[in-house]
């Protein structure tokens, strides 16, 4: 990768590491918040849910809007408004005003990650965009192995509220360099499309397999990783019986592998081919996927051991296969396109909180019971995309002749 692309795509990754930290920290806070505002599975599921779900609807009306812009300033602008409801979320009182911060956070939240994805298709060549999805998902890592670790100490020492004012004063402090050194990504504007014309693009996405199946893969990528996530913490706590001082270690052992194996699965995944490295990971997975979901009372070093290849794993299958999904369409359209997509993965991962918190239920003791059918879920939507995968590189095969 050249200088400036390396430049750009380091700070798309720390701009990703606050956004994702201010969606990834709500759900550590599970075994905080249920106790402190005495919270069933179901309600907790609806106060991580309400971020998602709101991100999709301003991710949707984004698709229609979206490439009439500068990405670079519609991304600063959604990026200033997302500070603005993490900054609400600190000052939250009770479960309904933590929903309305939610919701604020989520509907700008929603216009981040498809600017991100089409600023990198954009700048970066398909070429050596395995790389830079790699790079990418840094952003990831350093929330799982710096923020989240830290969030819960700071959660854990002084009071729940300190993780978000951190996320928030961190974003502050990076919109100056994100000014200065983002370039304007505005190549779409030469040739703009009427919004009649952009209508009519949005439907014929729905008749253009490729995209249909890129967006088919997106969903069930997303909802079969995210349908075990919301209640990992108090499934841990409550149910496995690790302290709870000791819990910011599994966000740091499997951030560190999440890091770590992000940069070779992207070069793995340049050099071998995306969907090839996809399958392998999403097949290992899967058996990672059954050990956390009915994990009895292990030794501290067994579950942190799981959790490093389960992060390493996850990753190994979110690399490839964003860089599959961006092929799916051309720069002129991709705006729309990765609008729809954030809006596809922001659907899928509402559904999945709720639906975990629907099967799920907790007892007198926060103790979560049908943990282990969330993970055979789970299994089941990841096998999905693996053969999804072959029909995917097909479409996209068929593109590129």
């Amino acid at each position: 990768m050249k200088r400036n692309e390396i430049i750009l795509v380091a700070l798309m990754a720390l701009l990703n590491f606050t956004h994702i930290l201010d969606f990834m920290i709500v759900m550590p806070l599970g075994n905080i918040l249920m106790p402190k505002w005495n919270l069933t599975t179901s309600e907790f599921a609806i106060i991580v849910s309400s971020y998602s779900l709101s991100a999709f609807v301003s991710s949707f009306c984004a698709i229609f809007f979206a490439d009439k812009f500068d990405r670079k300033k519609l991304l600063l602008f959604a990026y200033s408004g997302f500070l603005l409801g993490t900054f609400a979320c600190a000052f939250a009182f009770g479960t309904y005003s933590m929903i309305v911060a939610r919701i604020v956070t989520g509907i700008f939240g929603g216009l981040i990650s498809a600017q991100i994805l089409s600023i990198i298709a954009d700048v970066i060549p398909y070429e050596r965009r395995g790389r830079a999805m790699g790079l990418l998902m840094g952003g990831f890592a350093l929330a799982s192995v710096i923020g989240v670790p830290f969030g819960l100490y700071l959660a854990n020492t002084y009071d729940w509220h300190y993780p978000f004012l951190v996320v928030a004063i961190f974003g502050v402090l990076l919109l100056p360099f994100l000014f200065k050194f983002v370039p304007n990504v505005n190549s779409h504007l030469e040739n703009p499309i009427k919004l009649k014309e952009r209508n009519s693009n949005f439907y014929d996405i729905f008749s253009n397999k490729a995209q249909v199946t890129a967006l088919i893969f997106s969903f069930l990528l997303i909802t079969g990783h995210f349908i075990i996530v919301p209640l990992i913490n108090p499934y841990l706590v409550y149910n496995v019986g690790v302290p709870q001082e000791y819990t910011p270690l599994i966000y740091l052992v499997g951030g560190i592998c999440s890091l770590i194996s992000a940069q070779i699965i992207g070069k793995l995944a340049d050099s071998y081919g995306k969907r090839n490295v996809f399958v392998w990971a999403a097949l290992i997975s899967i058996v990672f996927v059954v050990l956390i979901t009915n994990m009895p009372h292990w030794q501290l070093f067994i579950v942190l051991g799981i959790f490093g290849f389960w992060f390493s794993s996850s990753t190994g299958r979110t690399v490839p296969g964003q860089a599959m999904i961006t092929q799916a369409v051309t720069s002129q359209t991709r705006g729309s396109f990765m609008s729809l997509n954030s809006c596809v993965q922001s659907l899928g991962t509402g559904f999945a909180s709720l639906l975990s918190g629907w099967i799920t239920y907790s007892d007198a003791k926060f103790a979560i019971h049908n943990y282990n059918y969330l993970g055979y879920i789970s299994v089941v939507l990841i096998l999905s995309c693996v053969m999804i995968s072959y029909r995917l590189e097909r479409k996209l095969q068929q593109i590129e002749m």
